[in-house]
């Protein structure tokens, strides 16, 4: 039988990060089958979707943080060949984002057009947004299990799970957007409606394939029984110390952009739909370095699991340079084609105009974004969890939220103004996460290396 290590030796970043390449780019195709089906159908559908969705970020966000201290603590321990501590780690996490997200799922139904108020939404997109955000948002716990299970597989090293589950998703969520955005076969024309049940139905679906998948891979060996022989405050701890800090990053940014989204919203719908349709391009560019960046969390999680600081170092460094590198070729062909990409979803003018200038400025904002999602990863990988955060807090309020107000609305540079706040942000962060870095005080901070120190 090959021992875990033998298997931490063979991953390598092409085989973790392709599959991982592909799940992104497929849940992003989903998020973009939804507008552009929904531009057929209602231009105010497509921005009152966009505002419900910078609720569902952050919630999602919420969920993302036992998803990360799941990833990281499996790949740290499998790498330590500590599989008992690892599966325990698995159970623990699954559990506790259920109950997370049935807490949160009740909190979206309840109180979901008081969140809308408080994001300054145009009261024509009132109706369809708490909609969207109570169908959806209602059974979030479902997607609270998809993350924390696809991080247990992907900690194994089985990223093609997750893939395939996604693309089933996929494949399911647009033939439902068809038959009721469209009215397909008889059904009824529902609009955002139609696009929330499908949504949920096929992500309640994907859950059953991934626990099918989970089971199948651990070879049924999930020790569900643990939770009975003892409360599991050493697991949670674990799991709360990576996962809150690694969350408090994710929510200050989700926090800013919401802020940043209802700068916007007093800006008019137009502003609002631009922005969605831009994100929606550009999304294909830095999703490389959202890929290259999870892959490389892995890699070095098991290199920090066995004692490879040397190569998990320069691990980082690599894996950089490569992100930087084809996110910005994406970007700039995006940027070169903008006014046709941007004609799939619209023919307003405006919006074609003001958009391909966003996105003739996102191969500069790019690039800083690669720095921030490869650096990131490492820094939680290697057990430096919290200047992230507070580096994190100062950058995303103090210049993204900042600028954006001066420029964008005190200064009336609009989405202009709110782009050069985002390169702003991404840079000077993402250059202090690289000094962080190399200044390799993350040694001896993870798990592992503190249980062999004891």
């Amino acid at each position: 039988m090959k021992t875990t290590q033998s298997k931490a030796a063979k991953l390598t970043l092409f085989a973790l990060t392709w599959p991982i390449f592909i799940e992104i780019l497929l849940h992003m195709l989903m998020g973009n089958a939804d507008t552009l089906m929904l531009s057929q159908y209602d231009d105010n559908a497509v921005a009152a979707v966009g505002v419900a969705n910078q609720i569902m970020s952050l919630i999602i966000v919420m969920f993302g943080f036992v998803a990360t201290g799941t990833t990281i603590l499996i790949a740290q321990y499998l790498g330590a060949n500590n599989e008992e501590k690892a599966n325990h780690i698995a159970v623990v996490s699954i559990v506790a984002n259920l109950v997370f997200g049935l807490l949160l799922s009740f909190v979206l139904f309840v109180f979901g057009e008081q969140l809308l108020v408080l994001m300054n939404i145009p009261i024509e997109l009132m109706d369809q947004a708490l909609i969207y955000l109570q169908v959806v948002g209602g059974i979030s716990f479902v997607q609270a299990l998809i993350m924390t299970l696809g991080a247990i597989v992907k900690s194994h090293g089985f990223t093609k799970d997750a893939m395939y589950v996604t693309l089933g998703m996929n494949v399911v969520n647009v033939i439902g957007n068809y038959i009721f955005i469209f009215g397909a076969f008889g059904a009824p024309v529902l609009g955002v409606t139609g696009v929330a049940i499908s949504t949920t139905f096929s992500r309640g679906l994907g859950l059953i394939i991934l626990f099918i998948f989970l089971y199948k891979r651990l070879k049924g060996n999930i020790p569900w029984s643990f939770l009975t022989r003892k409360f599991p405050k050493n697991e949670l701890r674990q799991l709360l110390k990576i996962g809150i800090p690694s969350a408090g990053e994710h929510l200050s940014y989700n926090a800013s952009q919401m802020v940043i989204t209802i700068f916007i919203a007093s800006m008019g719908t137009a502003a609002l739909t631009t922005r969605v349709y831009v994100m929606n391009i550009i999304m294909f560019a830095f999703l490389f370095s959202i890929a290259i960046g999870q892959g490389t969390q892995i890699i070095i999680s098991y290199l920090i699991g066995e004692g490879r600081i040397k190569e998990a170092y320069h691990r980082c460094l690599k894996s950089l340079w490569i992100a930087m590198a084809m996110c910005t070729f994406g970007t700039i062909i995006f940027a070169l084609f903008r006014e046709t990409l941007l004609g799939i979803f619209t023919d307003n003018p405006e919006v074609i105009k003001l958009g391909g200038i966003l996105m003739i400025m996102s191969i500069i904002l790019e690039p800083g974004r690669a720095f921030n999602l490869v650096v990131i990863n490492s820094l939680r990988a290697a057990g430096d969890v919290k200047y992230p955060v507070y580096i994190g807090i100062l950058s995303m309020w103090g210049v993204a939220v900042t600028v954006s107000y001066g420029a964008g609305v005190m200064l009336g540079l609009g989405l202009i103004g709110i782009w050069l706040a985002f390169i702003l942000d991404e840079w000077i962060r993402g250059v202090l996460m690289l000094i962080r870095w190399r200044s390799r005080k993350w040694e001896n901070m993870s798990f592992v290396e503190k249980e062999k120190a004891v």
